[in-house]
């Protein structure tokens, strides 16, 4: 129970004086009465009736251990054993020095002999104790999660160092454990079962982890952290915690980084910051539960931040190029180039060409998506405005969107500006977004589209077949074209040329009266059925992999010839 905010009355702190001989209480209320508001008890059974009616505004008991009806000794034992009584603290009365030792045992902050001191000397005692008390009610309040009764994180790293300092030859591990899109269980069922799963897996924690040589924290929402001697049943105990919550109306799945065999060197935060890069690392993948860190994760991490550090130099340097990668109709007599996708390339000075497999879902997960793909906006406006002027050939070009960039209520106005300060229409740049942005938040996304398509603009859906929509939320959807997925072509070749999925892709988009694009076609078996089949557009390594704007630009000479 929280009395930090009730322990002033009218101005004044509260104050019990449990004694069975009047001109005792009368001493007591004379001495503190100008400071305090003093109650007065003639046995311990009237003491404890106050207690439990004004528990939450004592500030303290002075007691006397003989009484009649109940004891002082009694009632210490009974005020020791309630929670809601045993933080407030009680000094004894007693003329008897061999009961003062057995009273602090039992829970007495402090005694005052009898006959009693100096004034002076008790209001000193009484002042300090419940200083005392109060502090310890403000560390209390501030060293546990309220919900769980795990430490929170500042006493959690504090008594981590403490452990290490009477422990140092122990083999330590540092857990980070946290539970995969738990802002969907709040979100679905209520913030009640999210509140009894969080409770469950601290108590499942505390059972798997002894106090003696581990240290348990609730760090926020859904992260725990534990300091603990090294052991090798993670996974087993991550079963348990996922088991214990079966009767909850949706399952539970952790994910554990483990940094096993801490270096003590390191700063105590530092070993969790390495606990959880390993936990993170496993964040969607479902077959594992645990990860371990190892040196190559640091090296990734590093590699990560030195990127996105490097990012607003890399833009103004004009460090990221666009590569064009070409279209195909091959719906006649002989392949011809239709469009391109505009792809980039990060040509980085000392570390040469990045992935962008490396540096995409990286800039995503930091908010500096929008930048770069603004950026290869402008670029690709640029070069499809240089070759329709120099080259007279007008070759439309997609460019990618993003899910995030799709809730931009200006993303409309950026394009048309894009286009009218390159001089190019909005049939010229073709907008790709992927399947799986149409399924969270359909009717917010369709809108955006929406208007894009009202302003002229072309709309591929891509990554078709990585297995978000449903067919009849295709039929709904503001599209111009359906592109397949790559993985979708190439497990459909693997499965001894299974096409029939394909078959019927291309069956529903000439029902949607939609041209289907294939892409990452790479063989020309693949290339003759997707002909066969129907399928309008190739995109792949089978025609040219993505090249730089003056190789594509030979290209189109070539298709122009």
């Amino acid at each position: 129970m929280d009395r930090s905010t009730d322990l002033y009355v009218d101005g004044k702190r509260h104050i019990l004086v449990a004694d069975d001989e009047l001109i005792n209480r009368e001493i007591l209320g004379n001495i503190l009465g100008d400071e305090y508001n003093v109650l007065m008890a003639e046995d311990g059974e009237e003491a404890y009736e106050l207690i439990r009616q004004n528990c939450n505004t004592l500030s303290l008991i002075l007691l006397d251990l003989k009484m009649p009806r109940l004891t002082g000794m009694e009632l210490l034992s009974r005020l020791k054993d309630e929670k809601d009584y045993k933080s407030i603290p009680v000094i004894v009365l007693t003329s008897d020095q061999a009961s003062e030792v057995e009273s602090l045992n039992k829970g007495a902050a402090d005694f005052i002999p009898k006959p009693y001191p100096q004034p002076d000397v008790i209001r000193a005692r009484i002042s300090r104790s419940i200083e005392l008390a109060e502090d310890r009610q403000i560390i209390s309040a501030t060293e546990r999660d309220e919900l769980t009764g795990l430490y929170t994180s500042d006493y959690f790293y504090r008594y981590g160092e403490q452990f290490d300092k009477f422990h140092p030859d122990s083999d330590m591990d540092a857990l980070c454990l946290d539970i995969n899109h738990f802002h969907v269980v709040n979100e679905r069922f209520g913030m009640s079962k999210g509140d009894e799963i969080l409770k469950r897996i601290a108590g499942c924690l505390e059972k798997a982890f002894h106090a003696s040589d581990s240290v348990l924290c609730r760090k926020t929402a859904d992260t725990f952290l534990v300091y603990c001697s090294h052991r090798d049943d993670y996974s087993g105990i991550a079963d348990v915690i996922a088991s214990s919550c079966d009767d909850m109306p949706t399952s539970v799945k952790l994910r554990v980084g483990v940094y096993s065999f801490c270096d003590k060197k390191l700063d105590i935060r530092a070993r969790f910051d390495r606990a959880k890069i390993a936990a993170d690392k496993i964040r969607n993948n479902y077959a594992v539960s645990v990860s371990f860190f190892d040196e190559t994760l640091m090296e990734n991490e590093l590699f990560a931040e030195q990127l996105v550090d490097e990012f607003p130099k890399a833009l103004a340097e004009r460090q990221f190029k666009v590569f064009f990668q070409p279209k195909f109709d091959i719906r006649g007599d002989k392949p011809v180039l239709t469009s391109a996708e505009a792809l980039v390339r990060w040509f980085h000075p000392t570390l040469g060409m990045i992935s962008p497999a490396r540096f995409i879902p990286l800039f995503e997960e930091d908010g500096l998506i929008a930048q770069l793909d603004e950026y290869i906006w402008r670029i690709t406006a640029g070069h499809i405005a240089d070759w329709k002027k120099r080259l007279g050939v007008s070759v439309p070009v997609s460019v990618n969107l993003s899910r995030a960039e799709l809730y931009d209520p200006a993303l409309v106005d950026t394009f048309e500006r894009i286009t009218s300060d390159a001089g190019i229409t909005p049939r010229d740049i073709y907008l790709e977004i992927t399947e799986s942005a149409y399924v969270r938040d359909a009717d917010q996304i369709v809108k955006r589209v929406t208007e894009l398509r009202d302003h002229g603009f072309f709309i591929e859906m891509d990554d078709f077949g990585s297995g978000y929509s449903s067919l009849n939320m295709i039929s709904e959807l503001p599209i111009d074209a359906l592109k397949l997925d790559m993985m979708f072509i190439r497990s459909a070749f693997d499965r001894i040329n299974d096409t029939r999925m394909i078959s019927i892709v291309i069956d529903i988009a000439d029902y949607l009266k939609v041209p289907v694009i294939a892409e990452g076609v790479e063989t020309e078996e693949q290339y003759l059925t997707l002909k066969k089949l129907g399928c309008a557009i190739i995109q792949g390594y089978y025609f040219s992999k993505p090249v730089p704007a003056d190789e594509f630009e030979k290209m189109l000479q070539g298709a122009d010839n």
